[in-house]
């Protein structure tokens, strides 16, 4: 069976990649002399990345460090998603609402989760609840704001052509107003995903007691670049799986209208 061009291509991409990989572990561009017999490593070769891979994955450490820190992911975002998207459509509908909390969103939108480090380690100590608190914090004002300002875009006519069919309510919220919004919403749970795995990293770095990203840090206090580098691999795949998940949104009949209007 043919691939499309579509699977072809990303293929192509990641075998030029690990070619310019091995390449340059074959030039000795990976390594940086520090004395007549003594080097550095810049960046771990393939095969040492594959010894890494192998080791962790023996000695049952990645799949623990990577459940543990899916488990933080999942959990921070469905509260995210599950409380910033109502609060976006109210916010979005009542317009005093939107003018009295809006800034306070804003301005939490842009502080930097890991800012609430120190506290967080006082208020909750180190764990699963620190981080998924963090997590929350950084995820949750960007799906508000993003959710309000989808819905502040729909054209009032649409609203006003409910009205005349009778759909008030949940009829109007299902059948209206988020295949509407339905392509920001996309977006957003895909750029939201991203920055949950972002801020997952940083906060295990600091207050996590296991997890992918204490993984790579506590690689790096070991000088254990092929582990940073393992770290960094599982990182990105999940990521790209969960992007792939959640692109089937799109496939949903009821709402591809919001993409064809």
């Amino acid at each position: 069976m043919k691939l499309p061009l579509r699977s072809l291509l990303p293929l192509a991409t990641l075998f030029v990649l690990l070619a310019a990989w091995f390449f340059a572990a074959a030039r000795g561009w990976l390594v940086r002399p520090t004395g007549p017999s003594t080097q550095i490593g810049l960046f771990p070769s393939p095969t040492e990345a594959l010894a890494g891979f192998s080791e962790a994955s023996r000695d049952g450490r990645l799949l623990k460090d990577t459940l543990a820190s899916l488990t933080r992911v999942l959990v921070a975002y469905v509260l995210s998603v599950g409380l910033g998207v109502p609060l976006g459509l109210w916010l979005g509908r009542i317009v005093a609402a939107r003018e009295a909390l809006l800034p306070v969103l804003n301005f939490l939108r842009a502080l930097s989760p890991l800012a609430w480090i120190p506290f967080a380690v006082l208020w909750l100590g180190t764990g699963d609840t620190t981080v998924v608190f963090l997590i929350l914090l950084a995820a949750l004002p960007p799906v508000a704001v993003t959710t309000v300002a989808a819905v502040v875009a729909v054209p009032r006519v649409y609203f006003r052509v409910a009205e005349d069919y009778g759909l008030r309510g949940l009829r109007l919220f299902s059948q209206v107003l988020f295949p509407a919004i339905m392509p920001q919403l996309v977006t957003m749970l895909r750029v939201t995903m991203g920055l949950c795995w972002l801020v997952l990293v940083a906060a295990e770095m600091i207050a996590g007691d296991r997890g992918v990203g204490f993984l790579i840090q506590d690689a790096n206090q070991a000088l254990r670049p092929d582990l940073i580098l393992v770290g960094m691999l599982v990182i990105g795949a999940l990521g790209i799986a969960f992007d792939r998940l959640l692109m089937l949104l799109t496939r949903i009949p009821s709402l591809r209208w919001g993409w064809e209007r």
